[in-house]
């Protein structure tokens, strides 16, 4: 017989290396719940929550999330232009790292200049001549100052309005039927122009209590109501209504916002919100030649934060579109500004179709500002009529 033999393994356990074990395993449940109490007892700004992780994303540029869809399917990269087709993902770790964007200057100025944060804007459309040099900006005057009596000249508006009466507008062939479909009104309310103020030569003082962009919302109603849209212009003074309820300039839009709110509730025909405003820089920024005639500049400003971006966004961009086709150098681009120092909606959020326009800026005559009135009223009209064709039911089939 066979006797089998059985192999026995011994183990042995030494007690240093449990006593290690246990130790390891005391100590990493300590760390961990000392790291969930202090992530506990932070300040809620200073938690992980979903406004942190977007504040990460915001560092990402557009293309990065193209290029993440392009692993799975590579179609998406012909998007892309070609000189964006290739990412730098060291720039993008230093731009989270540092939130400095080195494409952009501003990005690091902005955190060491005070106010220059004012200036965070971002070009998504570039009009002949505009880059981050040229930005448009407004000035927030003191109440005094805007508050000052001031001479104003009556002889530039008369002239101003004789010369674009000179211009008849054929009939109009489509009309609204008296529906008022367009809505304009004026946040800052007397930001006005210094050709049209006596004496006046300072832009930081260039406010007027009637003579102002009000004159300018005014031509622009009647140039669309000359072709066949009806247009509404709020004579809601907001400044005036700031000092009876003792608010503050940076309130403007809360004020505004109540009057474009009573607005759109009253009729409910209305489908455009124009806010006018006027730009504080210099003539050689505000100013264009077009075919020997001098007009105001124009341009558009889209608040980033609100749930009506894209659909503000497409309707300037048409707009600046049709002003480059028929007026060329007359839009100076479309620009988006957010961030903690500006408003971010400007009522934008209202409706898909609002949007915020600088009607030149402090140099421009009103000759100059009602010629851009016009030109303004035309491409807005084509742009209108060709929206409701789209937009109109299909003619139903007869049996």
């Amino acid at each position: 017989m066979k006797r089998l033999r059985s192999r026995q393994m011994i183990v042995t356990i030494h007690g240093t290396s449990i006593k290690k074990i246990a130790i390891i395993a005391v100590l990493g449940w300590m760390m961990m719940f000392t790291l969930v109490g202090l992530l506990t007892s932070l300040k809620p700004e200073y938690r992980f929550s979903s406004s942190s992780v977007n504040n990460v994303v915001n560092h990402f540029p557009e293309e990065t999330f193209v290029h993440l869809l392009s692993f799975e399917n590579h179609y998406f990269l012909q998007n892309l232009p070609k000189e964006r087709q290739r990412i730098s993902y060291s720039s993008i770790l230093f731009r989270i790292m540092t939130s400095v964007n080195l494409n952009d200057p501003r990005s690091l100025l902005g955190s060491e200049l005070p106010g220059f944060a004012l200036y965070d804007s971002k070009i998504v459309v570039a009009g002949e001549g505009t880059d981050y040099t040229n930005m448009p900006y407004e000035s927030a005057p003191p109440l005094e100052v805007m508050l000052a009596e001031r001479e104003a000249s009556l002889e530039n508006l008369e002239k101003a309005d004789e010369a674009q009466d000179e211009k008849p507008v054929p009939p109009p062939t489509m009309t609204t039927g008296g529906k008022k479909v367009v809505y304009i009104y004026y946040t800052h309310t007397y930001e006005s122009y210094l050709p049209a103020l006596k004496g006046v030569t300072n832009p930081d003082l260039a406010f007027h209590r009637s003579v102002n962009v009000t004159k300018v919302g005014q031509k622009l109603a009647e140039e669309l109501e000359k072709r066949g849209i009806g247009a509404e212009g709020s004579s809601v003074d907001i400044q005036r209504k700031l000092v009876e309820k003792g608010m503050k300039y940076y309130q403007s839009y809360d004020m505004s916002r109540q009057i474009v709110m009573e607005a759109l509730g009253h009729n409910r025909d209305l489908q455009y919100l124009i806010d006018i405003h006027r730009d504080s820089r210099r003539r050689k920024y505000t100013t264009v030649t077009i075919n020997g005639i001098d007009y105001a500049r124009v341009v558009f400003i889209i608040g980033g934060e609100n749930p009506n971006y894209e659909r503000n966004l497409q309707l300037a961009t048409q707009l600046h579109q049709l002003l480059q086709k028929k007026y060329p150098g007359l839009s100076r681009g479309v620009i988006e500004k957010k961030g903690e120092e500006t408003n971010g909606k400007f009522n934008q959020d209202l409706s898909g179709n609002a949007m915020l326009i600088e009607f030149g800026g402090v140099e421009n005559a009103f000759e100059e500002l009602f010629r851009t009135a016009a030109a303004v009223a035309d491409v807005f009209s084509e742009y209108y009529w060709q929206a409701e064709k789209v937009q109109a039911p299909a003619p139903a089939q007869k049996k």
